[in-house]
Order: structure tokens, then C-alpha cells, then sequence
């Protein structure tokens, strides 16, 4: 039993500035900064941390603190307790602290201050912007395994980010496909890239399509509605009452196990309730002209800030309206109908006149089929990214409470 709990008999607890260099970052003096690369490059706070590796945006002739290359930085202002890893060396900001073993593994360090985080913001003060010192962040103490032991934590560790990295890669290459196959389809429909130069298109209010299709008018091939007024209920008092706040429109998702109820008479309930492949379009605030398409929804209805769009099935599939509503030339249209407006929201009465593509039926559905493969794969691996971080939190926690042991596993370098 040690004052950080139970811990096996060979680690000890240890104080940070005796097994680790501690260097609390100083600003250089403001005329010494520029953005042409001249001198090192400098960190003024967590601000600038990247996902990866710090953003430095500024340089400095007149270096004051430095980090070296493979050091652990730092944020010792708030937010306290935010680490990265210089990928090179820096100059370091007041906001910033590199800290790097003595004799030790550093990105076992990294680990365990990341696994650390909250007991190094309780060791802020300052009544607005918290703070940590030199002399607390020497004198914070963290359990510390044998060298070999520290490795092998790494090393397992290591090995679930560099999996989670690798995911993202993945999710960020089929976004990007994702984008290039949107021009592609709503340019030339779904026909080889070879293929190309044997379409003829023809030019129209949303740019160049392929000759054989129409450009409607949203209000042509659908209905609009706007939704129901009434306050949300954590309660089970209704059918479920989804609101703009309820949807990650970055991804057209439903958490529906977060969203809240409503009362609703049966007349209304069967005027607002939601159906399988309801498309709706935010018409407020900062998300204004986002949509999202709803799938095998429970019971429920729609709140008053979105518009329910329900297509002409004999005209149009829903996934397809849906997707080029993520389009570039659907958002120009978003865009000049908020012109001149206070709140920048827009109406059913303008979504109406919106001008959309529309080529024949099997060839909406080649679209919508491909671009809902390519959605399919990236929700995979970002559902593949969220258990990657789930498992990592998990190790985490047990590697560095020693509830798991890795000391007798042999890890090859």
C-alpha cells in the first residue's frame, strides 16, 4: 500500500523533478517573432498542439526555453495537464513545460501523465485561469515501474494508438474519395472516369450535368413541413421528440437513447411523425441548411426548427436528394438565400425553389448506392476508431494501476 494505493512491491513512487529535467517554458520578447522561419520554431501554449504533433505558426531569433526532440510538453496553464510530444526541438512559451527522463522510457512518461491528467488539474491555482508551478510539478508524484516494465507499457500502448492512427488514415483517405466521387457522379453520372469524355453535358443554373437530366425545382418533387412546437421531456410522456441538437449532421446520425419526449395528441402524431427515409433540413442558426436522413426511426416526431422534406417516390429516391445536399452547389444556393438576412435561416418558401438534378430513376439509385458503400466504410472504421479509443482508455488506466501486468510478457523492439 503506498499513498497513491495498492502497487506492486517493485515500483516505487517518486517524485517528477527527481527522475525527470523539468523546463517551465518564457516567452521571448514580442519583436523577436516571424512567421519565414527564421530562428526556432516557438510554442506559445496547448493551443497549438495537433492531433499528432504541435502546430507552431511563429519562429523566434531570441530562444529563451527549449525542448528538446522527443521531450513531453506540457500545458501548464489551463488548461492544465494537456500533453504532446515534441517531434522536434521548440522553444517554449510561459504556457508550455517540457519534462523528459533522467533515465526512464519518455513515452511510458507520456502515458502515465496523460493517465495523470486529473490529478494534475487539482494541482492548478488561480482563481480564473488555473495554473500549475515549478515547484508542484516537481514535486508531483507518480508510481513508477522498472525500466523494462516501462517499455513494455509503451510499447503496448503504443500499439493500440498507432492502430487508432492508422484508422483515422483510413477514414480521412474515403472522405476525401468521398468528395472527389460526389463531383464525379453529380458532374457525370456513374460512369467510369474513362469514360468521361463520351458524356455530353450541357450547362445549367447548378453548373454542367449529363444532357439526359432535368434540373428541378426542390418544390417539384416533394413536400415541406415544418415541424412540431413543444418542450422536450427527459421523461417517457410521448413519442420521442427529436430536435437539431439531437443530430450529428456532420455524419447524418441519431443517438435516439439520447433524445428526449414529448406530449403529442394523436391527430398531431400522426401529422409529425417521423418516417424511414424523411429528409430534414435545418432552418436556423449556425447549422442552417444542414440535412439529415432519418432511418427505421422509433416512434416520433420532429421539433419546430427543422423542415421535413418527403420526395415523390415515383420522381426521386430519397438518398439521392440527400447526398447532393451535401453538394457544393447545393450549399451555394444555402449560402445566397442567408444574404441580407439577420438570423441567416432559411424557409421552406425558398428551400421550394432550390434548383436540383434529377436523371432518370436507375441512375439515382447507381448514385445513391455507390456513396452509401463509401458512407457505409467510413462509419465502419470510425465505429473500428471508437473501440480503438475505448480499449486504449481501458489499458490505460489498468497498465499504470498495475490491474494488468505486462512485465513477464516478451515484447519484441
Amino acid at each position: 500500500m503506498t499513498e497513491l494505493g495498492p502497487l506492486p512491491e517493485e515500483w516505487e513512487v517518486v517524485r517528477l523533478g527527481e527522475v525527470a529535467n523539468v523546463v517551465m517554458g518564457q516567452s521571448p520578447p514580442g519583436n523577436s517573432y516571424n512567421e519565414i522561419g527564421e530562428g526556432f520554431p516557438f510554442l506559445q501554449g496547448k493551443a497549438e498542439f495537433g492531433s499528432l504533433h504541435p502546430k507552431h505558426i511563429k519562429y523566434t531569433t531570441i530562444p529563451m526555453k527549449l525542448a528538446p526532440k522527443n521531450s513531453i510538453l506540457l500545458s501548464v496553464r489551463a488548461p492544465v495537464g494537456d500533453t504532446n510530444i515534441a517531434d522536434i526541438e521548440y522553444c517554449i512559451g510561459r504556457g508550455l513545460s517540457s519534462i523528459s527522463f533522467k533515465e526512464g522510457n519518455n513515452i511510458f512518461l507520456f502515458y502515465m501523465l496523460i493517465h495523470l491528467k486529473g490529478d494534475l488539474e487539482k494541482e492548478g491555482t488561480g482563481s480564473i485561469f488555473k495554473a500549475i508551478t515549478k515547484e508542484k510539478l516537481f514535486n508531483f508524484k507518480l508510481p513508477l515501474p522498472s525500466l523494462s516494465e516501462q517499455q513494455k507499457i509503451a510499447t503496448v500502448l503504443s500499439a493500440v494508438q498507432e492502430a487508432k492512427e492508422k484508422t483515422q488514415a483510413v477514414i480521412d483517405a474515403t472522405k476525401a474519395l468521398k468528395k472527389s466521387m460526389m463531383k464525379h457522379l453529380f458532374t457525370y453520372g456513374p460512369v467510369p472516369p474513362e469514360e468521361t469524355e463520351n458524356v455530353p453535358l450541357k450547362e445549367t443554373e447548378i453548373g454542367k450535368v449529363p444532357e439526359d437530366w432535368e434540373v428541378v425545382k426542390l418544390g417539384e418533387i416533394g413536400e415541406f413541413q415544418y415541424g412540431y412546437t413543444a418542450s422536450a421531456s427527459r421523461e417517457k410522456i410521448g413519442p420521442q421528440f427529436l430536435r437539431i441538437t439531437d443530430i450529428d449532421l456532420a455524419r447524418s446520425k441519431i443517438e435516439w437513447s439520447d433524445v428526449p419526449y414529448c406530449k403529442i395528441s394523436d391527430k398531431d402524431y400522426l401529422k409529425y411523425r417521423l418516417n424511414d427515409e424523411d429528409i430534414l433540413f435545418t432552418r436556423i442558426g449556425a447549422t442552417t441548411g444542414k440535412t439529415c436522413i432519418v432511418k427505421n426511426p422509433p416512434k416520433s416526431v420532429f421539433a419546430s426548427y427543422l423542415i421535413r422534406y418527403k420526395v415523390d417516390l415515383k420522381k426521386v429516391i430519397p438518398f439521392f436528394i440527400y447526398y447532393f445536399t451535401t453538394n457544393k452547389e447545393y450549399w451555394d444556393q444555402i449560402n445566397a438565400s442567408k444574404e441580407g438576412k439577420l438570423k441567416k435561416g432559411v424557409s421552406s418558401s425558398q428551400l421550394k425553389t432550390f434548383d436540383f438534378p434529377l436523371p432518370p430513376l436507375p441512375v439515382q439509385q447507381k448514385i445513391a448506392s455507390i456513396l452509401s458503400a463509401i458512407d457505409n466504410k467510413i462509419e465502419a472504421e470510425e465505429n473500428k476508431k471508437k473501440s480503438l479509443e475505448e480499449l486504449f482508455k481501458t489499458l490505460l488506466h489498468s497498465l499504470m494501476t498495475a490491474k494488468i501486468r505486462v512485465n513477464h510478457l516478451e515484447i519484441k523492439s
